[in-house]
């Protein structure tokens, strides 16, 4: 990496680490139940600090971590989350909910004695807000049939907290990309591009599949779902 690139000692933060075998886009609600005692721990010191932490996904290891397993790896780009309620059920056991804010990259990692990991990270950018084209247009009508509908059922926190920006490309293909039944890679591969417009064309294409003899849409293409 060319030297001008490399991030300032200054814009590094630790922020303590959640592994899953999950994508976490930003404006995304992630709600988690937490009971091994190093997650408890850093829910503690967030609570006491009023601080979040990260969400980055794993490519090997599992999410609840097992004497004389290998240790977890996740990939190097993660979304750093608020807390918006903490609940404890029973002693042990805490529910929390948290909220995507933005992405960062992994400079450097270690793991506490408890097994949390740590990482030395630097928050990326925010997205430029671009319009929505005309030709993916369907996206946002479909997206907002989609979100009308799953913000009518029941939940403790809202899914969307915010006002629904279909007309922007990075919102929308971020909406798309919580939401689509992917396979965990496509889906980081959607999280990892840092062009939204580019991100919305690929979300075109899966939505969307060309037939190669036609040129013309097969309307067999993914669609939003709550079961992501």
């Amino acid at each position: 990496m060319p030297e001008h690139n490399a991030p300032s000692p200054q814009a590094l933060t630790q922020l303590p680490l959640f592994p899953l075998s999950a994508v976490l886009f930003p404006g995304a609600l992630l709600p988690l139940q937490l009971f091994e005692l190093r997650y408890l721990q850093m829910i503690g010191e967030c609570e006491r600090q009023g601080t979040g932490f990260g969400v980055v996904t794993l490519t090997q290891g599992r999410e609840v971590h097992r004497p004389g397993e290998a240790a977890e790896q996740f990939e190097v780009m993660g979304t750093r989350v608020q807390i918006e309620r903490i609940e404890r059920p029973q002693p042990g056991v805490v529910m929390v909910w948290c909220r995507g804010l933005d992405k960062f990259h992994i400079e450097a990692t270690q793991q506490r004695s408890d097994g949390l990991w740590l990482g030395r990270v630097h928050a990326l950018p925010p997205e430029p807000a671009v319009q929505v084209p005309e030709d993916l247009q369907h996206l946002s009508a479909q997206m907002h049939e989609a979100l009308t509908q799953l913000s009518a059922q029941p939940s403790v926190v809202p899914p969307w907290n915010e006002a629904w920006r279909l007309q922007d490309c990075s919102w929308l293909s971020h909406r798309w990309g919580e939401l689509m039944p992917l396979p965990l890679q496509m889906k980081y591969r959607l999280f990892a591009l840092q062009e939204p417009l580019m991100r919305l064309e690929l979300v075109g294409d899966l939505v969307a599949p060309v037939d190669p003899a036609t040129k013309n849409p097969t309307g067999s293409g993914q669609k939003p779902s709550a079961n992501s």
